[in-house]
């Protein structure tokens, strides 16, 4: 009989409901993907990459033409400075990433805290690397972080703190005041901290993304997590990269050789040449807010609560003057009887039932209209 590393892992809540979108032909608005095309210029660009052959081993940390483009972006965007040659690695999408950074600086026997509810790969790569996993728990009416509560629950044996802004799956952003406690606790107490950063170029309306490679102190203890998937309308793709001081740079590279050695060059090859145009991540935002208010201006007669997301392609909405059923029961039998799939996100954090779900509004037009009025009928 085999010995499980994760026996209470099952079939994860995205699989689930987009199995049974698929099985009753409802709108998908539970995985977080695109319903729309990449750019055709971005298309032409990997066609031309494999057609010049760029179809054998790229190096392992990555094209040295990729890591200069990235390097470029971040100085634009957050003013901060990562050396192309020993600071950026490009990774297997944005969850090989944070699997690689846990693995390179969890011990057995060592705490990590996150934040819940969480992106659900963080607690089983704590697990695999032989840590324990800390949840704390955001407040679910505005998804905020009690700072001194994170203090009190710091130990000995703490070694890192994951964060993740825009928030998946509450659309919050952190703010300036939120990375300072952030800050002084990781410099205080001698912590990491793991930033996963992947939406950072959709953030709404007044918002502003608060990178931690924007604060002097997280950004020398910091692993950040980005991903080209996200940002480019390519999550089939999988490709993202993570960039850290060299010190965390030269442990992450250790594990990432052994893990995948190296990523897809083509699609380095293109994603290189398509990173040197600005607008491509830069007018991201505009393009999802639009989106988003169209989602929800169709909503605002329902009996759906919510306040806008300020970042991500997520929306939340409280289903409470509904129903009191639970949120996963409620999740399918909207797929089931109203054919239209959300996440339930109470299967991400300890709080039993949120009455929320998560809808991804990252669709076609037409997909957004149809499920809003199929959600206004309730």
């Amino acid at each position: 009989m085999i010995n499980s590393k994760l026996p209470h892992v099952s079939t994860t809540i995205f699989t689930v409901m987009s199995d049974l979108a698929r099985e009753h032909g409802a709108i998908n608005l539970s995985q977080g993907f695109p319903s729309f095309s990449t750019d055709d210029h971005l298309k032409s660009l990997i066609k031309n990459a494999i057609t010049n052959d760029h179809n054998q081993y790229a190096p392992m940390q990555g094209l040295l033409s990729i890591r200069v483009s990235l390097s470029n972006l971040i100085h634009n965007c957050y003013g901060a400075i990562y050396r192309p040659d020993d600071e950026i690695c490009i990774t297997a999408g944005a969850t090989q990433a944070i699997f690689t950074a846990i693995q390179a600086i969890v011990h057995p026997g060592d705490e990590v805290i996150y934040f819940t509810p969480a992106y659900d790969c963080y607690e089983p790569a704590i697990q695999l690397a032989g840590g324990i996993p800390v949840p704390i728990s955001m407040d679910v009416q505005n998804f905020a972080i009690d700072w001194d509560l994170v203090k009190q629950t710091i130990s000995n044996k703490t070694v890192a703190i994951i964060i993740n802004t825009p928030h998946n799956p509450s659309g919050t952003v952190m703010s300036k005041e939120d990375m300072l406690c952030l800050q002084k606790l990781v410099v205080d107490h001698g912590l990491i901290c793991i930033s996963d950063e992947v939406y950072e170029h959709i953030v709404f309306d007044d918002n502003k993304h608060m990178s931690a490679a924007s604060f002097e102190g997280l950004k020398e203890r910091s692993f950040i997590i980005g991903s080209f998937g996200k940002t480019y309308h390519i999550t089939g793709w999988k490709t993202g990269y993570c960039v850290a001081s060299k010190v965390l740079m030269k442990e992450f590279l250790k594990v990432h050789q052994y893990l995948v050695f190296c990523v897809n060059h083509p699609i380095q090859v293109a994603l290189a040449e398509y990173l040197k145009t600005p607008k491509h991540y830069l007018e991201l935002g505009a393009f999802y807010q639009r989106k988003r208010d169209l989602f929800l201006s169709l909503l605002k007669d329902s009996m759906f609560k919510f306040s806008p997301a300020q970042g991500s392609y997520f929306q939340l909405l409280d289903y409470s003057s509904i129903t009191n059923e639970h949120d996963v029961s409620f999740a399918k039998r909207l797929t089931i009887e109203n054919k239209i799939a959300s996440i339930p996100i109470s299967v991400f954090m300890s709080n039993d039932n949120t009455k929320k779900l998560r809808f991804c509004f990252a669709k076609k037009d037409d997909e957004l209209i149809q499920a809003a009025n199929i959600l206004k009928a309730l």
